[in-house]
């Protein structure tokens, strides 16, 4: 129901005419942060954020939990007329992982024209180029941006990018290379194809076969629309040859993905995103890990009040909604003919209150099913989370 229910919403969503969006096309997000407004030629910024969750797992509670989710730091620097630089520094659960999301310097030949190198964010989907906290308004990322996409996917890499603007219109592309994942794709400790755990240590250093990945996304928005996206990214992952010889079949992977976003009558917001993946797999490893993998998340925000008077005024207090699903591993058991498990669906339900279009703090109520690979009884689990999400 919930996969019927978010794919007829994402994929036949009709906006009212004449309803406006946010003019910045998903292409120009990395540059569409507070820092930069007033920038000269250096300016830093960044963003914080943290939660509270209180889980339950068929009735069993672990009681109150609280985490620093992200603390990122973000560079800028205007590096001449057409040259500029940006970068981000991610210091995630306080200082578990530390990780240079971007470092990349853009080089303006035209608006239709861009050349770009350094640690690219890959644009897969458009939630992996527009997944700063203090933009949305849940707690947890989507399901599809971190089972099926790897968000945050970057790798070093360079390509090009531009935006053309024919009347009403803004049409925006993206082409890249860049070294790609790796043999954790299947090789990893989840038991299953996971494609996040195919980041390799060293990554920024080198490919491990030789073969780049391509990424790509085309995208068309307007005014009245809202901005309609289809991405793909596809890389070899596997080390097929050693010393010169060949110690196994290149084995590929691909994503294809789908987003949309626009506002509705009565001013509400819908984002979604559809992603397929499929990995060619050693025989062996087919019904256990998964060759295709799919998933997709619809997010209806609705602005219910607007502070008028007093001390708060000008914030936004927003109720909101997500339907998602992720099919970990699509298809039936080679030996019985059975369907294969491994999914998992959420419904989250909530309220966001913004004091400044920058800052956002989060209540939401999770409700999630999870399958196993045998489809026994779902296990169902609900979580209550709090949360803040602010710019600086």
């Amino acid at each position: 129901m919930i996969r019927a229910i978010g794919t007829a919403i994402l994929l036949g969503v009709a906006p009212a005419v004449g309803a406006q969006t946010d003019s910045t096309p998903v292409q120009g997000k990395l540059y569409a942060r507070p820092f930069i407004a007033s920038a000269g030629r250096t300016a830093i910024g960044g963003y914080l954020e943290a939660n509270a969750h209180l889980q339950q797992e068929e009735g069993i509670s672990d009681g109150l939990s609280m985490e620093l989710r992200r603390f990122n730091i973000f560079l800028f620097s205007s590096l001449g007329a057409r040259l500029r630089f940006i970068s981000e520094l991610e210091f995630e659960r306080g200082t578990e992982e530390i990780a240079l999301e971007t470092a990349l310097v853009d080089f303006r030949l035209s608006r239709a024209l861009v050349l770009r190198g350094g640690i690219l964010l890959l644009p897969i989907g458009a939630f992996n180029q527009d997944h700063d906290g203090p933009r949305w308004d849940f707690v947890d990322r989507p399901l599809v941006a971190t089972e099926v996409i790897p968000t945050t996917l970057s790798e070093v890499g360079f390509g090009v990018n531009g935006r053309v603007v024919p009347a009403g219109l803004a049409f925006t592309y993206d082409a890249y290379v860049s070294n790609g994942l790796g043999e954790g794709v299947v090789l990893n400790t989840t038991g299953r194809t996971h494609l996040a755990s195919g980041r390799r240590e060293g990554q920024s250093g080198g490919d491990d076969n030789g073969v780049p990945a391509f990424s790509g996304r085309v995208a068309l928005r307007s005014s009245a629309i809202g901005e309609y996206g289809i991405s793909y990214y596809g890389t070899i992952y596997n080390v097929f040859r050693a010393d010169g010889a060949a110690v196994d079949r290149r084995r590929a992977l691909a994503i294809v993905a789908f987003d949309a976003s626009a506002e509705l009558a009565g001013g509400i917001a819908v984002r979604g995103e559809v992603a397929h993946v499929r990995v060619e797999l050693p025989a062996s490893l087919v019904d256990l890990h998964g060759a295709r993998q799919w998933g997709m998340h619809v997010d209806l925000v609705y602005p219910l009040l607007t502070v008028r008077d007093g001390a708060m005024s000008g914030g936004v207090v927003n109720l909101t909604a997500r339907v998602e699903h992720v099919d970990l591993n699509v298809g039936r058991f080679a030996s019985t003919g059975d369907l294969i498990g491994d999914d998992r669906s959420a419904i989250t339900l909530g309220a966001s209150y913004r004091p400044v279009s920058g800052t956002v703090f989060k209540v939401n109520y999770r409700r999630e099913w999870e399958s196993d690979l045998l489809r026994n009884a779902a296990t169902r689990s609900g979580a209550l989370q709090v949360g803040i999400a602010t710019y600086f």
